[in-house]
């Protein structure tokens, strides 16, 4: 198979309703959240595109990392995706899409899902019962039924999967590189995000009463 060229996205544009504050500006290991996946991810993808909410505040991005915004706040990852693949266009074949939350995504996870790609549109794991289309692998050409979907208000990646050839990848095909799937462990809450410090041997020091909650 011929190898294919791969961008990365980060999707940061979710209301973030129950982590209380914005995921990308929280510090983890000495760094933003969002500027921790986006090292992570390029070390095995470029070039990065961020796509956020239409007013969203953002860190201070590394050079050559492009931003773009969702066209409507709060329609979820397709409205993200959208942008995002939009941005990538004539630059790759396909992009991994992640969100902004995961910060101990491996790139050998990402590598993994390029190679499983094959000549389908979409790669995308699923453990469990639970597809994961933000640790997914898509080939640009699928940003036209995202769009058309998005039209139909049919908002569901699930309802990508079923309109395009996908790639289901299942926990054998990755938990020798990731053997508790940590890429996939995003964190939604505080409670979320103090554990997953604490298992880095940090502790975050935020008030969560929304004193210093950041921007949002």
């Amino acid at each position: 198979m011929n190898s294919i060229r791969v961008g990365g996205i980060v999707l940061c544009g979710g209301q973030s309703k129950r982590m209380g504050r914005s995921k990308a500006w929280l510090p983890f290991g000495g760094e933003a959240m969002l500027i921790r996946v986006l090292r992570l991810l390029g070390e095995a993808v470029g070039p990065l595109v961020v796509v956020a909410a239409p007013d969203q505040d953002l860190p201070l991005l590394p050079e050559g990392i492009a931003i773009v915004h969702d066209e409507e706040k709060g329609r979820g990852p397709l409205e993200g995706m959208a942008a995002g693949l939009a941005a990538l266009r004539g630059q790759v074949d396909a992009a991994y899409v992640s969100s902004c939350d995961v910060p101990f995504l491996k790139p050998a996870f990402v590598r993994r899902l390029i190679e499983l790609l094959g000549d389908q549109a979409i790669c995308v794991p699923k453990i469990g019962d639970f597809h994961h289309p933000l640790a997914a692998v898509y080939r640009l050409e699928v940003a036209e039924t995202v769009v058309k979907l998005l039209a139909q208000n049919r908002l569901r990646p699930v309802f990508l999967f079923e309109s395009v050839a996908t790639r289901i990848v299942t926990a054998n095909e990755v938990v020798d590189i990731d053997p508790d799937f940590r890429t996939l462990r995003n964190l939604n809450s505080p409670e979320d995000y103090e554990a997953a410090l604490h298992d880095v041997g940090q502790a975050s020091g935020l008030s969560w009463t929304g004193e210093d909650a950041g921007p949002t």
